[in-house]
């Protein structure tokens, strides 16, 4: 219970450093999102071309390529995950607005903010667990569980980074909520707040 007591801190202490700054951390955050979108649009490429040569290899060749499989399993988290921001900040994620949408406008924008908090704190736990877990992989120098090896670390800290990045994306997305002459809809990466209104 101490280590989501000092979790909530940690997390409080960086949202006002955040609010101090809205725009700038904005900006930068949406400046990394696409970065890290585009590295995973590389990746799902890469990954793609892997597996076709892997196959071609195999039919034509008879010798498949060794630890495709493995580095398919590998490329997953970074993929999906540094992706993650990106995706929030352009609102294309699945919503279920049943009863949300049923609400009066005052009582919408409420549960909107009401759900993002919610969301922050999910996420905040889960970057934090995968952290400690891609630090153990890292300390432990864990590796796949068949030739030939590889570390898993690189993999694993791809989910707290994607996740950091979410958290900041809602939150800026909630700080839009709450002050929009802050952070206006103007400003990128606040598409799924501004389509929330």
């Amino acid at each position: 219970m101490n280590e989501l007591l000092e979790l909530l801190v940690v997390v409080l202490m960086i949202a006002g450093m955040v609010a101090l700054a809205a725009r700038q951390v904005n900006r930068l955050a949406w400046y990394i999102e696409n970065a890290l979108s585009l590295v995973s649009a590389s990746l799902i490429l890469f990954a793609m071309l892997l597996v076709s040569a892997e196959v071609i290899s195999r039919k034509f060749l008879n010798a498949p390529i060794h630890g495709q499989l493995e580095l398919g399993e590998l490329l997953m988290p970074p993929i999906i995950f540094l992706a993650i921001a990106y995706t929030q900040s352009t609102g294309g994620h699945v919503r279920m607005t049943i009863v949300i949408d049923r609400l009066a406008p005052t009582w919408r924008h409420v549960a909107e903010i009401v759900v993002k908090l919610l969301a922050i704190a999910v996420y905040a736990v889960l970057c934090y667990y995968s952290a400690k877990f891609a630090y153990r992989t890292w300390l432990f120098d864990d590796v796949t569980m068949s030739p030939p090896y590889f570390v898993i670390w690189p993999s694993a800290i791809m989910v707290p980074i994607g996740l950091f990045l979410v958290t900041l994306r809602v939150y800026l997305e909630v700080l839009h909520l709450l002050f929009p002459k802050l952070l206006p809809a103007t400003e990128p990466g606040l598409a799924s707040a501004s389509t929330a209104e």
